[in-house]
């Protein structure tokens, strides 16, 4: 294994289950002596062009655990795509940092962030190993069979649609059209 730091970012939208993956990668660089420290980049790859990073070290062991039972992105999400002119600076961040390691979950344009993130690295001759984590309530990532995200996205959809029924149900001489608009 390579020596030096790794960093994770969140991207797209957050779900029950995004900072759950977030713990893991914690958890699981802390098992590495030759991972340094694990940084967090703040609302995602725009947060880490932007040098806004945090020492996921520092925090508590509380804190980390309490990750697998919190929503939302803990660390701020980001919907931005990658231009050719911002891999340069990138570069700069992961030898400023000594990143080697860098952890992205989120849907499609993130694993496409990290594809060209990894691809951009290689052909500069910097090692660094990119990892994909998937997460997205579209359940539409090539290769996967299901994401985490989707399963809550789907339970949530369903009790919506349900209550919103009910409501149309009882409703029906007061307003006769309910419209139910979701993602995925």
């Amino acid at each position: 294994m390579m020596r030096g730091n790794a960093i994770v970012g969140q991207s797209g939208g957050p779900t029950a289950v995004i900072n759950a993956s977030l713990c893991g990668v914690i958890e699981a660089c802390r098992q590495y002596p030759e991972i340094e420290r694990c940084l967090g980049m703040r609302f995602g790859i725009q947060g880490f062009l932007e040098s806004d990073v945090i020492d996921l070290y520092q925090e508590a062991p509380e804190t980390i655990e309490a990750l697998k039972r919190t929503p939302s992105s803990a660390l701020g999400s980001c919907r931005y795509k990658l231009r050719d002119e911002d891999f340069p600076r990138l570069l700069e961040q992961l030898q400023r940092f000594n990143i080697r390691y860098v952890f992205l979950i989120g849907g499609n344009d993130t694993m496409d962030t990290i594809h060209r993130l990894e691809e951009f690295c290689r052909k500069r001759n910097y090692p660094m190993l990119g990892v994909g984590i998937p997460k997205t309530v579209d359940n539409d990532l090539f290769g996967t069979d299901h994401t985490p995200g989707y399963g809550s996205a789907a339970r949530y959809v369903a009790i919506s649609v349900r209550q919103a029924g009910m409501l149309a149900r009882d409703m029906r001489r007061v307003d006769q059209f309910v419209i139910f608009q979701t993602v995925g």
